[in-house]
């Protein structure tokens, strides 16, 4: 990033840009994208964009930095109990699909393969933490900490903007979500809960 506001005015411009970026981005990913979608949404123009981003990728990885940092902190993991993280996990998704939409976006277009950011920009050293630390007690089937928790998110993920079977919307009745948590806690639960 370039340069943060100086001003509340310029503050409140800059979270417009990342607000409208977030919805351009999500929608036709980062090819996709069109700055000056992005700069007449958002009532400012491009000289200010580009003054708080550098450029569409900077602004792209200030929005995907933040997606990473919202599901960290909004839904933290509970190795004690990765059922309920998957379920948690899911509700977020249908809340909000354009984080996996710009996750998914991020994998078409920058990382086909390997880890989704590179290994300094990685979340998720506390969440391996916790994983190998309920294995150690006993709670967590034993293997790669790693590997157990991409398990658990892509089941969580059974139903999400990416799927390739169905994808869910916060607005399906009530007891759909509920037969699809029971389902995936039941089935994350028999994943990693050693016999």
């Amino acid at each position: 990033m370039s340069d943060l506001p100086a001003t509340a005015r310029g503050a409140a411009t800059r979270q417009r840009i990342l607000e409208e970026a977030t919805r351009e981005f999500a929608e036709h990913g980062i090819a996709g994208a069109r700055v000056e979608r992005i700069v007449a949404a958002a009532r400012t123009n491009k000289a200010q964009l580009y003054g708080y981003f550098g450029s569409k990728e900077g602004l792209f990885d200030a929005i995907f930095s933040a997606s990473l940092e919202r599901i960290v902190n909004v839904v933290p993991i509970d190795a004690r109990d990765l059922a309920d993280w998957a379920v948690r996990l899911y509700d977020e998704y249908l809340r909000r699909p354009d984080l996996i939409r710009l996750a998914t976006w991020a994998r078409l277009e920058r990382r086909p393969a390997g880890h989704l950011v590179e290994d300094a920009d990685r979340l998720d050293d506390h969440k391996l933490r916790a994983i190998a630390e309920a294995q150690a007690a006993g709670k967590v089937v034993p293997g790669d900490p790693f590997d157990i928790m991409a398990l658990v998110i892509a089941l969580s993920m059974a139903w999400s903007p990416v799927s390739n079977v169905y994808a869910a919307t916060a607005e399906e009745p009530g007891e759909v979500h509920d037969r699809r948590r029971a389902l995936l806690r039941e089935a994350v639960r028999r994943a990693v809960t050693p016999d």
